[in-house]
């Protein structure tokens, strides 16, 4: 998961009471999030000033700033780090420090955000249009981890979500990120690729996989557009 995703959903579930503050910082033991230049306690109070009920992240790349609404200044600081966080009007941009991930905090403006059906609709496509596409450059020969891990769509990574989190999204952060696992794979190295044009040619066909990825995670980990119970 990335620091956005953790530290959206516990927040969200403390700011809702459904987890306890005790309970929050023991889930954030192996990742130390903090307030930069203050404290995991600060970070919690800081939020908890925005008057808001719920976190949300964004991941955006060069081209497309998802999940971001400016200033331009925190649009600028999030696409350095390629994640942040949005709480009411506070952004909150990590930076890892050692064993900590301390989260610098500024203005954040309102944001649109893609639907959870949609995102889950538009995950499922891209699934089925790249292994059919990765087969025809025979992705089993330049990257096979990428081959293996399109034939197991179904074992998809466990997560500790908080409680409060819909199931629905829980199942979608963790197809988002299988996918996202499966980009990198094929593009960790040019493998066997034989020419300039079938390096560009997985990128292209890459490209629509990864973008849907990061759009299934951030409307997943955004509960502004969580579906109703």
């Amino acid at each position: 998961m990335p620091h956005s995703a953790t530290l959206a959903w516990w927040l969200t579930a403390w700011l809702r009471g459904h987890e306890q503050t005790d309970h929050v910082l023991d889930a954030w033991v192996d990742d130390t999030h903090l307030l930069a230049g203050g404290s995991a306690m600060d970070l919690l109070v800081r939020a908890r000033g925005t008057g808001a009920s719920s976190a949300g992240i964004a991941l955006p790349v060069e081209g497309d700033l998802l999940g971001l609404g400016g200033p331009r200044a925190f649009n600028e600081a999030a696409l350095e780090a390629g994640q942040a966080v949005v709480v009411g009007d506070l952004g909150l941009v990590p930076e890892e420090q050692g064993e900590t991930v301390q989260w610098h905090a500024g203005e954040a403006a309102r944001r649109q955000l893609p639907d959870v059906g949609e995102a889950d609709r538009g995950l499922r496509e891209s699934l089925l249009g790249a292994a059919g596409d990765l087969a025809d450059l025979d992705v089993a020969r330049w990257r096979p981890e990428a081959a293996d891990a399109l034939m197991n769509l179904h074992h998809r990574p466990h997560l500790d979500a908080p409680l409060g989190t819909p199931p629905r999204c829980v199942d979608l952060a963790a197809r988002g990120l299988q996918a996202w696992a499966i980009v990198d794979l094929a593009l960790a190295d040019d493998g066997g690729a034989v020419s300039s044009y079938e390096i560009e040619r997985r990128r292209e066909l890459l490209r629509p996989l990864g973008r849907a990825a990061r759009r299934a995670i951030v409307a997943a980990c955004s509960p502004e557009v969580w579906p109703e119970r």
